[in-house]
Protein backbone atom coordinates (compact mmCIF):
# COMPACT_ATOMS: atom_id res chain seq x y z
CA UNK A 1 0.00 0.00 0.00
CA UNK A 2 1.29 3.46 -0.91
CA UNK A 3 1.15 5.87 2.02
CA UNK A 4 2.55 9.14 0.63
CA UNK A 5 4.65 10.84 -2.02
CA UNK A 6 8.07 12.00 -0.87
CA UNK A 7 9.59 13.49 -4.05
CA UNK A 8 8.27 15.16 -7.17
CA UNK A 9 9.98 16.97 -10.02
CA UNK A 10 9.77 20.41 -11.58
CA UNK A 11 11.73 20.82 -14.81
CA UNK A 12 13.71 24.06 -14.85
CA UNK A 13 15.79 25.91 -17.41
CA UNK A 14 18.62 26.77 -15.00
CA UNK A 15 19.06 24.96 -11.69
CA UNK A 16 20.85 27.77 -9.83
CA UNK A 17 18.34 30.41 -10.97
CA UNK A 18 15.53 28.06 -9.96
CA UNK A 19 17.08 27.59 -6.52
CA UNK A 20 17.31 31.37 -6.16
CA UNK A 21 13.61 31.68 -7.11
CA UNK A 22 12.23 28.88 -4.93
CA UNK A 23 14.36 29.73 -1.89
CA UNK A 24 14.70 33.51 -2.25
CA UNK A 25 11.22 34.38 -3.48
CA UNK A 26 8.93 31.55 -2.38
CA UNK A 27 10.71 31.00 0.95
CA UNK A 28 11.36 27.28 0.46
CA UNK A 29 14.38 25.60 2.00
CA UNK A 30 17.02 23.47 0.32
CA UNK A 31 16.59 19.84 1.34
CA UNK A 32 19.35 18.18 -0.71
CA UNK A 33 22.14 19.69 -2.78
CA UNK A 34 24.61 17.03 -3.90
CA UNK A 35 26.80 16.44 -6.94
CA UNK A 36 25.83 13.53 -9.17
CA UNK A 37 28.60 12.40 -11.46
CA UNK A 38 30.76 14.89 -13.29
CA UNK A 39 28.11 17.23 -14.67
CA UNK A 40 24.93 16.83 -12.63
CA UNK A 41 23.46 18.04 -9.37
CA UNK A 42 20.66 16.58 -7.23
CA UNK A 43 18.86 19.65 -5.89
CA UNK A 44 15.65 19.47 -3.90
CA UNK A 45 13.67 22.16 -2.11
CA UNK A 46 10.42 22.28 -0.17
CA UNK A 47 8.11 24.43 1.91
CA UNK A 48 9.36 24.81 5.49
CA UNK A 49 5.98 23.68 6.83
CA UNK A 50 6.10 20.44 4.81
CA UNK A 51 9.40 18.75 5.73
CA UNK A 52 8.55 15.35 4.23
CA UNK A 53 8.20 16.65 0.64
CA UNK A 54 11.20 17.19 -1.64
CA UNK A 55 10.69 18.99 -4.94
CA UNK A 56 13.51 18.12 -7.32
CA UNK A 57 14.57 21.09 -9.45
CA UNK A 58 15.53 19.09 -12.51
CA UNK A 59 17.48 20.83 -15.28
CA UNK A 60 16.47 20.07 -18.84
CA UNK A 61 19.68 18.96 -20.46
CA UNK A 62 20.95 16.45 -22.92
CA UNK A 63 22.10 13.24 -21.29
CA UNK A 64 20.60 10.15 -19.74
CA UNK A 65 16.97 11.31 -19.78
CA UNK A 66 16.78 13.56 -22.85
CA UNK A 67 18.37 13.40 -26.25
CA UNK A 68 19.16 16.73 -27.98
CA UNK A 69 15.80 16.98 -29.76
CA UNK A 70 13.73 16.09 -26.70
CA UNK A 71 15.68 18.50 -24.47
CA UNK A 72 14.96 21.35 -26.90
CA UNK A 73 11.25 20.42 -27.04
CA UNK A 74 11.04 20.25 -23.25
CA UNK A 75 12.77 23.64 -22.82
CA UNK A 76 10.31 25.17 -25.29
CA UNK A 77 7.31 23.67 -23.48
CA UNK A 78 8.51 24.92 -20.09
CA UNK A 79 9.45 28.41 -21.40
CA UNK A 80 5.99 28.77 -22.95
CA UNK A 81 4.23 27.80 -19.73
CA UNK A 82 2.65 24.74 -21.32
CA UNK A 83 4.27 21.96 -19.31
CA UNK A 84 4.72 22.51 -15.56
CA UNK A 85 1.84 22.83 -13.14
CA UNK A 86 1.29 22.48 -9.41
CA UNK A 87 -0.88 23.69 -6.53
CA UNK A 88 0.48 25.37 -3.40
CA UNK A 89 -1.63 26.30 -0.37
CA UNK A 90 -1.50 29.20 2.05
CA UNK A 91 -3.63 30.14 5.06
CA UNK A 92 -3.74 33.83 3.96
CA UNK A 93 -3.67 34.18 0.19
CA UNK A 94 -3.94 37.96 0.05
CA UNK A 95 -0.95 38.49 2.37
CA UNK A 96 1.07 35.82 0.55
CA UNK A 97 0.13 37.32 -2.82
CA UNK A 98 1.34 40.78 -1.73
CA UNK A 99 4.56 39.33 -0.24
CA UNK A 100 5.42 37.33 -3.36
CA UNK A 101 4.45 40.12 -5.73
CA UNK A 102 6.77 42.50 -3.81
CA UNK A 103 9.58 39.95 -4.30
CA UNK A 104 9.03 40.02 -8.07
CA UNK A 105 6.97 36.87 -8.55
CA UNK A 106 4.91 37.17 -11.76
CA UNK A 107 1.21 36.55 -11.22
CA UNK A 108 -1.06 35.84 -14.17
CA UNK A 109 -4.20 35.83 -12.01
CA UNK A 110 -4.82 37.92 -8.90
CA UNK A 111 -6.57 36.33 -5.89
CA UNK A 112 -10.06 35.48 -7.06
CA UNK A 113 -12.99 33.89 -5.24
CA UNK A 114 -13.72 30.44 -6.66
CA UNK A 115 -16.14 27.72 -5.55
CA UNK A 116 -13.29 25.91 -3.74
CA UNK A 117 -11.70 28.95 -2.09
CA UNK A 118 -9.52 31.83 -3.24
CA UNK A 119 -6.96 31.25 -5.98
CA UNK A 120 -4.14 33.17 -7.62
CA UNK A 121 -1.86 31.88 -10.38
CA UNK A 122 1.86 32.62 -10.70
CA UNK A 123 4.78 31.57 -12.85
CA UNK A 124 8.26 30.55 -11.78
CA UNK A 125 11.34 31.93 -13.54
CA UNK A 126 11.43 28.98 -15.97
CA UNK A 127 7.82 29.39 -17.14
CA UNK A 128 6.08 26.74 -15.03
CA UNK A 129 2.82 27.99 -13.58
CA UNK A 130 1.24 27.26 -10.24
CA UNK A 131 -2.03 27.76 -8.47
CA UNK A 132 -1.78 29.41 -5.05
CA UNK A 133 -4.86 28.68 -3.03
CA UNK A 134 -6.58 29.34 0.26
CA UNK A 135 -9.20 26.70 1.00
CA UNK A 136 -12.61 27.64 2.33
Amino acid sequence: MITKMSHTCIYVLDQQEAQDFYVGKLGFEVRTDAPMGSNARWLTVGPKEQPDLEITLMPIQEGIVFNKETAKSMRDLVKNGTFGFGVFETPNIRATYEELKAKGVEFVKEPTEEFYGVEAIFKDNSGNWFSLGEKR
